[in-house]
């Protein structure tokens, strides 16, 4: 009976969204702040540096896809706060549901719109190093800001499958003993499956299509001999950024995510599923990562911003003369620093 009760307890606590292990989740709740004080000014200054400085809106550069990255990070750094809060409260997700849909909104759109724009910059610099003469739609948009608009627009149905409440907890096919043998669980099931093909579909596409253009850009590296070979070096550092930015923040949570499933639709027992749960949502905690690391990805996207970031907030790092910027374009006058490698 002692087991029976314990069981029962714990089926309770994960369908309730509670945390099991209040210090873990006190722990994570650290990490989280952590995140936010190191990430909200960086954001801030790199913000501050594409609004006033690049003026990226007059911009024919990558900086319209960069600028909404560093917005989309922004936007979910201010969810950082409230996510520690509910942790440190002893609760996976927030008791009150307009603060739990509300952050499930913010949390998956913002986190789909820095995947989005990360996976088009590496695109764009694709058909830049391998394709360099030919026409694409990509490429006569990004002069625009509406490819941007409408990135942010196809993300918004996606967002819809999260809001559901179990979603933030991932009790996607829990084993529920008031729905078995019941109509309500193949409706139940079907809900499931498809909310978790929305969250797989939409790292791992965007994943192979990173892979692909690294390949692709290395391949185009190697067959040079002649010519101008530091712009292909710099794309490689970009891809490159952005594969190891990708791999370390988004793939271990899917990876999570895909073993907690397999455990709850293999019912191998409620404390594996807990176990996994914690897991989870220490490595979805450790994707938030991802604000802190996309700063690397804008210098490597741009010798030139890497540089005027340097003389604007570390003019003592900068040994040469700092470089004169052109406030209607944004564009740096020429400096040593600006043609080496990164």
């Amino acid at each position: 009976m002692g087991n029976a009760n314990t069981n029962e307890t714990l089926l309770q606590q994960i369908e309730d969204c509670d945390a099991t292990d209040k210090a873990l989740y006190k722990f994570y709740a650290a990490v989280m702040i952590v995140i936010f004080i190191l990430a909200l000014p960086l954001n801030a200054s790199v913000l501050h540096l594409f609004i006033f400085k690049l003026k990226f809106w007059k911009s024919n550069t990558n900086n319209i896809f960069l600028f909404n990255l560093v917005l989309a990070d922004i936007l979910l750094l201010f969810c950082l706060p409230i996510k520690a809060y509910t942790y440190i409260q002893g609760e996976r997700r927030s008791s009150n549901n307009t603060v739990c849909k509300a952050m499930l909104f913010m949390l998956f759109l913002n986190r789909g719109a820095s995947i989005a724009f990360l996976t088009v910059t590496s695109i764009d610099r694709y058909f830049n190093v391998v394709h360099p003469g030919r026409k694409n739609l990509l490429k006569a948009l990004k002069k625009s800001p509406q490819i941007s608009i409408i990135i942010w627009l196809l993300l918004l149905p996606l967002t819809i499958p999260t809001m559901l409440k179990t979603f933030e907890c991932c009790n996607s096919h829990i084993s529920d003993i008031h729905e078995k043998n019941s109509t309500d669980t193949l409706v139940k099931d079907v809900v499931d499956s498809m909310r978790e093909v929305v969250f797989f579909t939409q790292i791992l596409i965007p994943f192979i299509i990173l892979v692909y253009c690294t390949v692709h850009i290395v391949n185009r590296l190697r067959k040079k001999t002649v010519g101008d070979r530091t712009k292909l070096k710099r794309a490689v550092f970009l891809v490159t950024a952005v594969m190891v930015v990708f791999s370390f923040c988004f793939l271990p949570c899917t990876i999570a995510r895909m073993v907690l499933l397999i455990v709850r639709v293999q019912e191998l027992g409620l404390t594996y599923q807990d176990k996994a749960a914690k897991a989870f949502d220490g490595l979805m905690v450790l994707s938030y990562m991802d604000c802190l690391l996309d700063p690397l990805i804008y210098c490597f996207c741009s010798t030139k911003f890497k540089a005027l970031y340097l003389s604007n907030y570390f003019p003592f790092l900068v040994k040469d003369a700092q470089m004169p910027v052109n406030s209607s374009s944004g564009n740096t006058a020429p400096h040593p620093t600006c043609n080496t490698v990164i």
